[in-house]
């Protein structure tokens, strides 16, 4: 009998195939004070390792020394073997010759991405469909909710489920002590899907990988709780979603993503809210395929995403 595939198993095989295809692709990426002969001097010494760019975009601020922002995409053949004398080149290439930072990923290796959730579930059920369907390059080695309602949703796409409740209460040490325990070594990412906590300065920066929150507003405009029912409140005709970068400064980070949808006087506060769960889930889930194709490059309070 003849095996019928469903669309969602012939995108993520088809999806893995092409990941496979990177196997010797690299992303570099390049940011920092601008100046002449930087683009000449990435593309030669890449071409002296025998490299060949399949893609490469840029951009500078100011052309009379603003700053530089470069993302290349190149195929290396036997890039394992060669990664480590490309790296001692890219150092003397990139940082002694020109004083730029730079980030080297392989293409072909997704990012291992932890997700924290409270009790909506629309974000973070995007987010697992498209990886499971192959759309975003990435692992989720676990969800951590501070509820459990969400675990026989999570586990349902073969994913570790774990339980950290939060106390009443500012203190959230303990809490955040027992997701850092889980987290370090296991994520290239932290993804905030709805995570209805604020996050300390402690675990920001103990947690060593970027964290991405979904803020159901379009920033700067209603920071903080109840985004909804103030936009309500000031009668406005279009509302939005922002994904960003966390800092220790709330919903402040650098922004990377963000989109809205027009209403109308007539929608309630509940309306609003039911209308921009469809736009925050699509921005957050913009915003982690655009990080793990490492496509943005943070820059102090802002991105450049190419």
């Amino acid at each position: 009998m003849a095996t019928i595939n469903s669309p969602a198993t012939t995108l993520a095989a088809a999806a893995a195939a092409q990941l496979d295809s990177y196997t010797n692709q690299a992303v570099l990426t390049v940011h920092g004070k601008d100046q002449p002969g930087i683009v000449a001097a990435v593309s030669t010494m890449l071409a002296g390792l025998g490299a060949n760019i399949v893609s490469l975009d840029q951009y500078s601020d100011n052309p009379e020394g603003g700053k530089f922002y470069q993302r290349t995409v190149f195929h290396l053949a036997e890039l394992n073997v060669k990664l480590p004398a490309l790296e001692a080149e890219l150092g003397e290439t990139i940082t002694k010759g020109f004083g730029l930072q730079w980030k080297l990923t392989q293409r072909s290796v997704p990012k291992r991405v932890v997700i924290m959730a409270s009790k909506s579930d629309h974000c973070l059920l995007d987010l697992l469909w498209r990886q499971r369907r192959g759309e975003i390059p990435m692992t989720v080695p676990m969800v951590i909710g501070n509820h459990p309602e969400l675990a026989d949703d999570v586990r349902g796409f073969g994913i570790p489920f774990l339980h950290v409740p939060s106390k009443p209460g500012p203190d959230k040490s303990e809490a955040e002590a027992k997701m850092l325990d889980l987290i370090r070594g296991n994520a290239d990412l932290v993804v905030l899907a709805r995570y209805m906590q604020v996050i300390s300065e402690d675990f920001i920066e103990k947690v060593g990988v970027p964290i991405i929150n979904i803020h159901h507003s379009f920033l700067p405009a209603f920071i903080g709780a109840g985004p909804y029912r103030k936009a309500k409140e000031r009668g406005v005709k279009l509302i939005g979603a922002t994904a960003h970068y966390v800092t220790p400064d709330l919903d402040e980070g650098p922004i990377i993503e963000q989109d809205v949808v027009r209403v109308t006087h007539a929608d309630t506060a509940l309306d609003l809210q039911l209308r921009g769960a469809d736009v925050e889930r699509a921005v957050l889930s913009r915003a982690v395929l655009a990080h793990c194709e490492d496509r943005v490059i943070r820059a102090d309070r802002e991105t450049i995403v190419f």
